[in-house]
């Protein structure tokens, strides 16, 4: 068999490989760094199968040279995983050529160092981690991965076959626990196909976007950039915002700032917002769904409506607090928020599969489709909306990932890998919403279960697409999962949505309630 690699197939390849040599070297670059290098390149150099003749054109990685050891990680820990990708689908056999060819160039690395620093032996970790990414990707015919071979978990397959026959099209679920990982997957991933939807495909993750941009605004306050009892208008004054707004409350939904997707008041009335995919505004967001709104005019939309309440007096879901918190990240750091994502989040956990859009309607494949319907002229249509401009929610859902990635994200925020214990603590610390044995602390809910335990979540719907993320507080058991369904104007598909998310919180924790994540974001 030979492997068709295009030109940048063979660049993900080669930085993906020296990349990795180039990383060790540089996470232990007290002694002989050239002569690490070296080896570390001839032990790559004698790569066999298929790909060897691609490493063994790029002796060096120039693009790599002379940068720090966390921009090289943000180059090659996504590479790594993007190659493994690529070569699963093309050729196994070569997938794991190529782990074997890297594994052994980067413990050359490390034996040429003497005794490896603290800072090689985490690159090692970050490097197989990187390598093993794509275990679950045998993405494209939905089959179970070998991390879940030999796991008989028939209640968990049971639970999500019932959440497809309750209305969705498909479920893909990855649970981490003491019995280890489990993946699995049911329903179709198209309309009219017979495809289950890919175990690690990728889908909009809607409000779970929020938990990242906490992430990355508490980040920034471990960096001192940013004070989180400090006025949001301290950064931002050309808003007008309430001097009583902090930067905390932002976060926490305690503003009381109007919400640009809509807002429900005391008597049922909607007070509207943009045009959204519920309500009466269905089909007129339909047909402007690759329109592009710039985050300046939902904030500016929002202000111009009544304040919900006085500032930390009460709490309310807003995606305008999650906008201007992106606002806010721009503004100190003078990058954008897909820069500052990869800088801090992204590259340094190698998480190759979650996009930051902007305003692109693109969608990585693969992936399971999205759907909408709606009424036109009397008549119902259902029209597939995979592809749409996300700027209408920009940061308070606009966000793109996969199940493996989220696993990731929460397992090592939770696990103290992300921002200062304290700051995690804070972000963890419940307010109350209202709601019973839910609150919300910093980008997070804090839910109590049936059983008196607690799960950390954000989940998060955005129309056809919805995304679900439970963590223990230390992260050491996940839950991670993916919908596709058919939405609509009236939320049909709302109390399924619900009724999945405590059947699987129930399977996974022993039960508990459910997040009123907001098909808005």
């Amino acid at each position: 068999m030979t492997i068709t690699l295009s030109d940048q197939d063979k660049s993900t390849l080669r930085i993906a490989a020296y990349g990795a040599v180039t990383l060790m070297t540089a996470a232990g670059a007290a002694g002989k760094p050239r002569e690490i290098a070296t080896h570390g390149s001839i032990a790559l150099g004698s790569a066999t199968g298929l790909i060897g003749h691609v490493l063994a054109d790029y002796p060096k990685v120039k693009d790599l040279v002379g940068k720090s050891v966390a921009e090289i990680a943000g180059r090659v820990l996504p590479a790594l995983t993007a190659a493994m990708n690529l070569l699963k689908q093309q050729d196994p056999a070569e997938a794991g050529n190529f782990r074997s060819a890297v594994l052994i160039a980067v413990e050359t690395a490390q034996m040429q160092q003497g005794r490896p620093s603290p800072a090689t032996a985490e690159m090692v970790r970050k490097i197989t981690e990187a390598l093993d990414a794509a275990g679950a990707a045998a993405a494209d015919s939905g089959a179970v991965p070998e991390t879940a071979a030999g796991q008989d978990r028939p209640e968990l397959q049971k639970a999500i076959e019932e959440i497809v026959d309750s209305g969705f099209v498909g479920v893909s679920l990855r649970v981490h626990d003491e019995r280890g990982e489990w993946v699995g997957s049911a329903g179709v991933a198209e309309l009219g196909g017979t495809a289950k939807p890919p175990v690690n495909g990728h889908a909009r993750i809607g409000s779970n976007t929020k938990t990242f941009t906490a992430t990355l605004v508490l980040q920034l306050v471990a960096a001192g950039k940013i004070g989180l009892d400090t006025p949001a208008a301290h950064y931002l004054p050309e808003f007008g915002l309430d001097e009583r707004i902090m930067v905390r409350m932002l976060l926490q939904h305690t503003s009381g700032v109007f919400n640009f997707t809509g807002e429900v008041n005391a008597d049922g009335t909607i007070a509207p917002g943009i045009p959204i995919p519920y309500s009466t505004t269905g089909k007129e967001w339909v047909d402007n769904r690759f329109k592009t709104y710039r985050p300046q005019e939902l904030v500016e939309l929002a202000l111009s409506k009544p304040a919900r309440f006085e500032p930390g007096t009460g709490w309310s879901y807003s995606n305008t607090n999650y906008v201007l918190a992106r606002l806010l990240i721009e503004r100190v750091t003078g990058r954008s928020v897909a820069e500052e994502m990869q800088r801090l989040i992204l590259g340094p956990l190698g998480l190759s599969g979650t996009v930051v859009p902007d305003a692109s309607p693109e969608i990585p494949e693969p992936y399971a489709h999205a759907y909408y319907r709606y009424e036109d002229a009397g008549e119902q249509k259902t029209v597939d909306i995979t592809r749409q401009n996300p700027s209408w929610v920009s940061s308070g859902g606009d966000m793109i990932s996969t199940t493996q990635d989220l696993h990731t994200f929460i397992s090592a925020l939770l696990g103290g890998k992300l921002m200062p214990a304290g700051l995690l603590a804070e972000m963890c610390t419940p307010h109350p919403t209202g709601i019973p044995n839910m609150d919300y602390g910093l980008g997070v809910f804090v839910l109590t279960t049936d059983g008196g335990g607690t799960v950390i979540s954000h989940n998060g719907a955005a129309v056809g697409h919805a995304a679900l993320m439970y963590a223990t507080p230390d992260g050491s058991k996940t839950l991670t999962a993916a919908l596709n369904c058919v939405d609509d104007a009236d939320l049909s598909i709302a109390t399924a949505f619900q009724t999945a998310q405590r059947r699987l919180l129930n399977e996974v924790f022993g039960g508990g309630q459910v997040d009123p994540a907001q098909p808005t974001g």
